[in-house]
């Protein structure tokens, strides 16, 4: 496959490395001040704020492979956090399927990045399963607005969420997959329940939310009753492919092995080890060639082509080799890992090593465990049905 980039993608790659250096954060400024100020310089280079977003609704416009630098290079540099759920989950859906009306009331607030948002789709009886949910969702007599009742679980960051974007029953008569209404309605609000999940880290990033008698106007229903799972499955397939998070691997490799050069072990070092240094070799190899179906689907996107299967292989894979970058972090780290809380002990990255293992347990559960992505590549990829055997 040919990677080369033309003059004009390395005169673009330039630009957003010149960008990044001219705008980083500056020793003692605020924090907060700088990321609004950040992208605020971003939307003035002409929809850098948004990149992911098209022309239409302000974003840059970019090729595929411009897109490609831009994650590259935003894995190495230090720019602002941004939270996903709105600017590139459910603004995509708004995009889409959402009426004039709705984007013009939603998108500005998301660009702005004035309202946070979470997503409702995990259920305590569907997770992996989620056609299975049951959060219902009734319409009034009148047909003005929606009463639901239910639970969401494992909702990132719904303790401090303003609004929610929720996959909801609204007929439970057909097969499953139908009779999921999409509604988005705020989370501050009476009927809304909202608990802690501890996980096995000790950070309190998701949660548990209960529902009872909330209502939503009309209003907020996204496209028709019971289209939500057709919303839904273009929304995971985006989500998946990002949940790869393979140009941030690529950067944590190479620290990894950096870190790993700074362990002594007798005249030499760890990555001396051959044992230590078989381990990373393999894991690299399953990087590159991981980066090369994303690139492979990059050429299909160039091509006008929509994210398909090759998402769950990334996801799939993307997923599992961050796990073995944060497990050879730990094996690195020697006795060092096991150190909890503010005082490190030992090497600086060896601080909080065993905490960011645990976390990555879920890697492989969120946005769609990867039994489902299996799933998904037997069928789609090698074509396998029920009870086929080749």
């Amino acid at each position: 496959m040919d990677i080369n980039l033309s003059s004009e993608d390395l005169a673009f790659r330039d630009e957003v490395r010149s960008f990044f250096e001219e705008n980083k954060i500056k020793s003692g400024e605020d924090y907060f001040s700088w990321r609004l100020g950040w992208f605020k310089k971003a939307r003035e280079k002409g929809g850098w704020d948004v990149p992911k977003w098209p022309e239409k609704f302000g974003g840059p416009g970019w090729s595929p492979t411009q897109h490609y630098i831009w994650e590259q290079e935003t894995a190495r540099a230090n720019i602002p956090f941004d939270l996903p759920f709105g600017l590139g989950m459910l603004a995509p859906i708004l995009m889409n399927y959402g009426n004039e009306e709705q984007q013009e009331r939603f998108l500005p607030d998301i660009r702005d990045r004035q309202v946070n948002w979470c997503q409702g789709y995990s259920e305590p009886g569907a997770g992996s399963d989620l056609a299975n949910l049951k959060t219902k969702a009734v319409l009034s007599d009148d047909g003005t607005y929606y009463t639901v009742n239910g639970s969401k679980i494992w909702t990132t960051l719904a303790h401090v969420a303003d609004w929610i974007f929720c996959l909801t029953r609204t007929d439970d008569s057909g097969i499953k997959q139908q009779g999921i209404t999409f509604l988005l309605f705020p989370m501050k609000q009476e009927g809304i329940e909202v608990k802690p999940i501890i996980t096995l880290g000790g950070s309190h990033t998701v949660n548990t939310v209960h529902f009872t008698d909330v209502k939503v106007p009309v209003e907020n229903r996204i496209g028709e009753e019971g289209k939500g799972w057709t919303y839904a499955k273009g929304l995971l397939e985006h989500e998946r492919t990002g949940l790869a998070g393979l140009s941030k691997s690529l950067v944590e490799l190479e620290q990894l092995k950096d870190n790993a050069r700074s362990i002594k072990r007798g005249n030499g070092n760890l990555m001396d080890e051959s044992s230590y240094k078989s381990k990373i070799g393999e894991l690299e190899i399953d990087l590159l060639a991981t980066e090369f179906t994303e690139l492979r689907s990059l050429a299909s996107a160039a091509a006008g082509g929509e994210p398909g299967p090759e998402s769950s292989i990334l996801k799939l894979k993307g997923t599992e080799i961050k796990q073995r970058i944060q497990k050879l972090t730990v094996e690195a780290s020697g006795i060092y890992s096991s150190a909890w809380g503010d005082k490190g002990v030992g090497p600086a990255f060896a601080k909080g090593g065993t905490a960011g293992y645990l976390n990555s347990r879920y890697f492989t559960i969120y946005g769609g465990a990867s039994e489902v992505q299996k799933d998904i590549v037997a069928k789609k990829v090698l074509g396998l049905t029920k009870g086929s055997s080749k």
